[in-house]
């Protein structure tokens, strides 16, 4: 006469014991590092057409990509960096806003030419970080290369999709 009612009951304390969480008790929510696709390669030269330096590099040449850039991302290697294209030569605008590392922001004009040189951009920085002079290119790479490269406006670029 009984046997119905304690089966359901201990049916229902089994369903609810398997179905607790018996994990560490840590909720929280684990975020994918953002990796490095290689989108194409980019050769820095000086005006004389002696080359720089050689980088691997990923391409913002949309709106999601250009408002997303290297945000969020921990580290980046030395020979890589972004390259962001736009439809136009205009005076440019960055910031670090979710950008977790520091770097130097490249602005090229219209002809792939250096026309200014932000060093040593300062990590999650809402500050507004003008290029000067109308760009169309900005390259991004890890703060002090710019400088241990000997880049100076002039030198140019030249770059290729894969």
């Amino acid at each position: 006469m009984f046997k119905a009612p304690v089966f359901l009951v201990l049916s229902a304390l089994f369903l609810f014991l398997s179905c607790k969480d018996t994990g560490s008790g840590n909720n929280e929510v684990k975020k994918a590092e953002i990796s490095f696709t290689k989108e194409g390669e980019l050769q820095l030269y000086k005006p004389d057409n002696s080359p720089v330096k050689k980088l691997d590099i990923e391409i913002a040449d949309d709106e999601y990509k250009i408002q997303t850039g290297l945000m969020y991302r921990t580290a980046m290697k030395e020979n890589r960096g972004m390259l962001f294209i736009f439809e136009n030569e205009e005076p440019r605008y960055f910031y670090m806003k979710n950008t977790n590392i520091p770097l130097d922001l490249i602005y090229f004009d219209a002809s792939k030419k250096i026309v200014s040189i932000s060093a040593d951009a300062e990590p999650l920085n809402e500050e507004s970080i003008p290029s000067g002079k109308p760009a169309q290119y900005v390259l991004e790479i890890n703060a002090g290369l710019a400088r241990k490269w000997g880049l100076e406006t002039g030198d140019y670029m030249i770059f290729e999709r894969k």
